[in-house]
């Protein structure tokens, strides 16, 4: 019989289709596994192609020159960006028809020189470069006043949205808070008011208490897979200690052990479905906006191993036939043998 679950911390509806479910080693990726170069001459995010990127906006380098090789990771405006830094602000038609000028930043965090080395296959130093690159960004892009909310997304694989197989994260930052930004702390802020209690702090002691949904977990971390999970495969990652945004928990002692759970995380998801395709996404607190006390920063990997149709468009609630205590047993099971190899 199918269940109906609900996400604690969205109030998100999802229907686990028990009588159709899977085992997990159904929804594993049929990718090809075709090989991939180290480089490509026609990829511009590949060293030695730096002039075709716009101008670098930072770089973590080996002491060469801006714009040159000799880098390790690499910030660069995205070509085509969705919002401009140079671009005036200024609300159109404040009304039912409101319009604001497209200011912003659109950049991409060019992750590693080698382009067949994806963000979980890539050594744990690495990782932590590219978390540095991204936490000075997102402190740079927090000194303009105009700005209140930068996104950080990865998208690996076609069916994620990527056009490059140069592994790469994206950065947006908005003069807005977005819609699903603003439900998702304003339900966290709900329930502190009820209970006052960070609403992710008490998930997490109510899946620690119960243990079935936790893939692994370290002395600052825990993954797991949702309660309500919309994907299967799908992970959360989670530090055990409140932080409401990413800036405040990963200070400089801090970013080498979120570098190991990352990778941990993808490579055990690449060991397990194939190299799936899958979108991850950074939820931290507006830049402007703290939310000290009820909200809790946290990462979402959602592998794109099931396609989202009309119903789920229509409604917001999802249909799954992966269920999640048995995702995570599976997932369990594989990191040990992963370890062990």
């Amino acid at each position: 019989m199918s269940d109906l679950r609900q996400d604690i911390t969205t109030k998100r509806w999802v229907i686990v289709a028990n009588e159709r479910a899977k085992r997990p080693s159904d929804f594993i990726s049929k990718n090809a596994q075709e090989e991939i170069l180290a480089h490509r001459d026609d990829c511009p995010f590949c060293m030695g192609n730096e002039g075709k990127t716009p101008p670098e906006l930072f770089a973590i380098r080996e002491g060469s020159d801006p714009n040159t090789p000799g880098w390790k990771v690499r910030v660069v405006p995205n070509k085509y960006g969705a919002l401009s830094p140079s671009a005036r602000l200024e609300v159109i038609n404040p009304d039912i028809f409101t319009s604001i000028t497209g200011f912003g930043a659109h950049e991409v965090i060019i992750e590693s020189p080698e382009h067949n080395l994806s963000l979980g296959m890539q050594p744990v130093n690495q990782v932590q470069k590219v978390l540095e690159t991204i936490l000075q960004r997102l402190r740079t892009l927090a000194q303009d006043p105009r700005i209140r909310f930068a996104a950080v997304f990865r998208n690996h694989g076609i069916a994620a949205g990527t056009s490059l197989a140069h592994p790469h994260s994206q950065l947006i930052a908005t003069p807005i808070t977005p819609t699903n930004v603003q439900e998702e702390i304003e339900e966290a802020r709900r329930f502190f008011d009820d209970r006052v209690h960070c609403v992710y702090c008490y998930l997490l002691k109510k899946e620690h208490d119960d243990g079935r949904r936790i893939v692994f977990e370290t002395e600052r971390y825990t993954v797991l897979c949702p309660y309500a999970s919309r994907f299967p495969f799908e992970m959360m990652i989670l530090p055990r200690n409140h932080q409401s945004s990413v800036m405040e928990d990963t200070r400089v002692e801090n970013i080498p052990f979120l570098a190991e759970v990352i990778r941990k995380a993808l490579a055990l998801l690449h060991f397990t479905a194939n190299d799936p395709d899958y979108n991850m996404v950074l939820h931290t607190a507006p830049l402007r906006d703290p939310c000290l006390d009820y909200f809790h920063w946290h990462l979402e990997i959602l592998p794109r191993l099931t396609t989202a149709a009309g119903f789920e468009l229509g409604t917001g609630i999802y249909i799954t036939t992966a269920i999640p205590e048995e995702t995570a047993q599976y997932l369990r099971e594989k990191l040990k043998e992963m370890e062990a190899v």
